[in-house]
């Protein structure tokens, strides 16, 4: 070890002053990076442990890190924290058991501790502020949704009722990290909060953002299409459907994106009931008939002479004897009626007129040329026949017929043009190509460290190669020459001169001895 020493010593004051200085620099730089990577290992690897945390729950669970001696990483935020890897499960569970996160407000835990001499408005009050709690969790988990928190108002339960026309309502107010949502997540949390709680519908309830946007207004079911937003709404998702309708039988004939279809639409939206009475004399029917017939038959006898007076009229008198023939007259009277009721044969009827009817559907249609074949350059375009061929299909699609004199191109436009490069696609493209740019640089600031400490271990060795010494002439060396003989002769160098000369420079004498010899064989 100590000759080791001694050679470096020697070759130390043989460099110059800027060979000196590059070594140390490189020396302190090899260093640095080995103590940097040595550090770099040793630092642990955090991941998250709870994200998105309001700043009650991030205080707690921080509070709680901090009595274990866990060492944690907050984000500048203050919505996530971070802890070594090997711990994350571990801390997780803890929490879990001591009710960490909470969340905004109060769930379904308020009815975990026995409450004794409560009154019933308490009771149904703790259950709403559940409901509600546990309403604005589970909205906080959909994406693009930060913070949220529901209100839900219920009328009060009575005996007797005063007021008819209370229901129960509720508002949902939402912090977004985007500009905007999608109206299918505003519709799923109106049909999330209505489907938990008795008696809600699904347009009482109004979700409001940030921003004091209501996003449900627009979302309300209007079912007689009375107002222009749900015109427009209902307008969009008919001309949706048979855009899509028509698209998936052009796709198989044309290829995937290779055809871009809107399809117009014309709605009626007014809504009418129209009633039609109709009076038809030529159809008359018998509604009744009667037939009524009398037959009067009456005999009258008369009686001539006989006792006059009062004695004749009294019952006890004795009845005289007719002195001659009484006359007999007899009255027949026959008597027919026959009645006929004709009834006018009569329609009534009732038609009612809701509004959505569809008046009349336009299409436009832009296909794309077909590619070139193989060994061409250019792509032959299709043919008239083949694009009437194209417009029938769309035609039989969207259900229209045609009328006599109607001109079908006015009706369904079908134009073949060659396409752009899809948007999707270098988007698509360009997002590859940023993450694979992002993995290399993520591998390289990864083995960075590395690779600078083997390039400056590289110019280290290279430095201490080229550093030879210089080659010294054992002549120098000689005690005579010393002294200052030009005459001296170069035989009175001894071995203990030579073994002392080695002792003291073996770095030189080597070179010397090197060169000596390489200079004998030329």
């Amino acid at each position: 070890m100590k000759p080791f020493l001694q050679s470096l010593l020697e070759l130390w004051r043989h460099l110059g002053l800027n060979q000196r200085v590059s070594l140390v620099l490189a020396t302190l730089a090899v260093i640095g990076v080995a103590t940097g990577l040595v550090l770099w290992s040793r630092q642990p690897d955090y991941q998250l442990l709870y994200g998105r945390l309001s700043d009650k729950d991030t205080a707690a669970i921080v509070t709680m890190l901090q009595s274990q001696n866990i060492p944690h990483q907050i984000s500048p935020g203050g919505g996530s924290i971070y802890v070594p890897a090997e711990q994350v499960h571990r801390l997780r569970m803890d929490l879990a058991g001591k009710g960490l996160p909470s969340g905004d407000g109060v769930g379904f835990e308020i009815f975990d501790k026995g409450q004794f001499g409560l009154s019933d408005f308490v009771q149904r009050t703790n259950y709403t502020r559940a409901i509600q709690g546990e309403l604005a969790r589970t909205i906080a988990q959909l994406d693009g949704v930060v913070h949220a928190r529901v209100m839900i108002v219920q009328p009060e339960n009575r005996l007797l009722l005063t007021d008819q026309g209370s229901k129960t309502t509720a508002s949902v107010f939402i912090e977004l990290s985007s500009p905007r949502i999608e109206p299918e997540a505003v519709n799923s949390i109106r049909h999330l909060v209505a489907n938990s709680v008795q008696g809600l519908s699904v347009d009482d309830v109004a979700v409001v953002d940030q921003r004091g946007r209501v996003l449900s207004a627009d979302l309300k079911e209007d079912p007689t299409l009375g107002n222009a937003t749900s015109l427009i709404r209902y307008r969009q998702q008919v001309e949706e459907y048979f855009a899509r309708k028509v698209e998936s039988m052009l796709l198989p004939v044309v290829g995937a994106g290779n055809a871009v279809v809107r399809v117009s639409a014309e709605i009626d939206n007014e809504a009418a009931t129209t009633t039609e009475e109709r009076f038809d004399p030529a159809s008359a029917v018998i509604r009744s008939q009667t037939d009524t017939e009398d037959v009067t038959s009456s005999t009258e006898t008369r009686r001539s002479g006989g006792a006059v007076g009062v004695a004749a009229n009294t019952p006890d008198s004795p009845t005289p004897t007719p002195t001659e023939a009484s006359p007999t007259v007899t009255n027949s009277q026959n008597r027919k009626n026959h009645t006929l009721a004709y009834e006018i044969n009569r329609t009534t009827s009732s038609v009612k007129h809701n509004p959505g009817t569809i008046k009349s559907l336009t299409a436009a249609i832009f296909v794309a040329a077909r590619a070139p074949a193989t060994g061409t350059a250019a792509s032959t375009p299709r043919t008239q026949e083949e694009i009437d061929r194209l417009r029938r299909i769309v035609l039989n699609a969207l259900g229209i017929k045609g009328a006599a004199g109607q001109n079908l191109d006015d009706v369904v436009s079908v134009q073949e043009t060659p396409f752009q490069a899809p948007v999707a696609d270098a988007i698509a493209e360009k997002t590859q190509t940023d993450t694979r740019v992002q993995g290399w640089v993520e591998a390289g600031v990864r083995y960075l460290a590395v690779a600078i400490a083997l390039v400056a271990f590289f110019l280290f060795y290279r430095l201490l190669r080229n550093q030879r010494p210089e080659p010294v002439p054992v002549e120098l060396l000689n005690p005579a020459a010393q002294a200052g003989g030009r005459g001296a002769s170069p035989a009175a160098f001894t071995p203990d001169m030579l073994n002392e000369l080695i002792r003291q420079k073996p770095a030189n004498v080597g070179t010397a001895l090197r060169d000596w010899v390489a200079t004998k064989n030329n």
